[in-house]
């Protein structure tokens, strides 16, 4: 149990620590992707919505928007700014900030929507045991490629053997994967369809 505080002392300082260095060293790009979605989208820059994080606790989580204000599906209102910024994953850069007030981990599971909660099966609920992050396990391994099944049991892979060795290596391939521009979205979709829940049958209380 000590060594466990002792592993999640160390990861949270790194996390500010890591943060704190690339708000630094991305602000430039950051502001400058800021004023484009100012002058061609307008207001508001930022996206602000509330996802559920460790315990379920809600926050506010922050991107650059990418998407026009109003109704309408997610494929039309997606801008070809929004698109560039998303490809080059500049719309996540504020989640930093996330990351500084202690909502965030720079890796953990991503935070989903709120609406998802009640859709979850015991075991895929486990993915919010540990803070969320900006990258993590699954988006390393297919991202918005792989099914949703999928990707929630890569979530609770890693919160069932997180280490400070293994978040270095997410955080080394997430690198590369940027610079790649892999797993964006979804064949057919701007990033990944809604998840309605996994078949009853498939869950894995229910083998």
């Amino acid at each position: 149990m000590q060594q466990r505080g002792w592993r999640l002392a160390v990861k949270r300082a790194a996390d500010v620590s890591l943060a704190g260095a690339a708000l630094v060293m991305t602000a430039p790009a950051l502001g400058a992707a800021a004023l484009a979605v100012r002058v061609v989208m307008g207001a508001p820059v930022l996206f602000r919505q509330q996802r559920p994080g460790r315990g379920d606790r809600l926050f506010t989580v922050y991107k650059l928007r990418t998407m026009t204000v109003g109704g309408g599906s997610d494929a039309a209102r997606l801008t070809p700014l929004g698109k560039a910024l998303r490809a080059a994953s500049l719309d996540e850069l504020p989640q930093l900030w996330n990351v500084l007030r202690g909502d965030m981990s720079l890796v953990g599971p991503r935070p989903l929507l709120v609406s998802y909660l009640s859709r979850y099966s015991a075991e895929q609920r486990r993915r919010h045991d540990v803070l969320p992050g900006i990258t993590g396990w699954a988006q390393i391994n297919g991202r918005n490629t792989v099914t949703h099944e999928e990707k929630f049991r890569l979530d609770v892979w890693y919160v069932d053997h997180w280490s400070l060795a293994l978040d270095a290596r997410i955080l080394a391939t997430t690198l590369w994967r940027v610079l790649a521009r892999t797993g964006i979205s979804a064949e057919g979709h701007v990033t990944m369809p809604e998840f309605q829940g996994t078949p009853p049958a498939d869950h894995s209380e229910q083998a």
